[in-house]
């Protein structure tokens, strides 16, 4: 299991310094197209995670450790504060909790997961819910990933790491 944590920390690693190298021959040209300049701007640009969570320590805890890895975080309590976002904000990665109220997270995955601009947008279940049957739940409802809580930050980073990297 710790060399699975190792591989995503290697690419990202091996992206920062891919993108470093890049961005200084950019720099270094005289003139730069516009293109190039784009692209440049485009990968600078903070990748988006939505946490959905009723729970407003566990929201806190991954907004702190996401915003930590540099990436934008917005929080949702439920699946109404979730379509409210999905509505106005282009997002890189759903992490969503199965136990919310009114609709679980099982359902907003299968919505999200059938809706034409969302599907491909990576979603990770983070849930108590740890049997061998909560998790084939997951993955039926169309989940990318399953973390359990209590989870390693390492661990949880480095899922996110992968499937971000996945996605492009």
């Amino acid at each position: 299991m710790k060399q699975e944590n190792l591989a995503p920390k290697a690419d990202k690693s091996l992206r920062r310094q891919i993108e470093t190298i890049k961005r200084q021959k950019i720099v270094n040209k005289k003139v730069v197209s516009l293109a190039d300049f784009r692209e440049l701007r485009q990968r600078i640009d903070t990748r988006t995670i939505l946490v959905v969570d009723d729970d407003e320590i566990m929201r806190a805890a991954l907004k702190r450790i996401l915003e930590n890895e540099g990436y934008k975080v917005i929080m949702a309590v439920d699946g109404l504060e979730l379509s409210k976002v999905l509505e106005t904000t282009r997002l890189d990665l759903i992490l969503l909790d199965v136990n919310l109220p009114w609709v679980d997270g099982y359902e907003l995955c299968r919505l999200i997961k059938d809706h034409h601009s969302l599907k491909a947008v990576p979603l990770v279940l983070v849930s108590a819910r740890k049997s061998t049957q909560d998790i084939q739940n997951g993955f039926a409802a169309g989940a990318n990933d399953y973390v359990t809580k209590p989870f390693d930050i390492d661990y949880m980073t480095g899922v996110i790491n992968k499937m971000l990297l996945q996605s492009g």
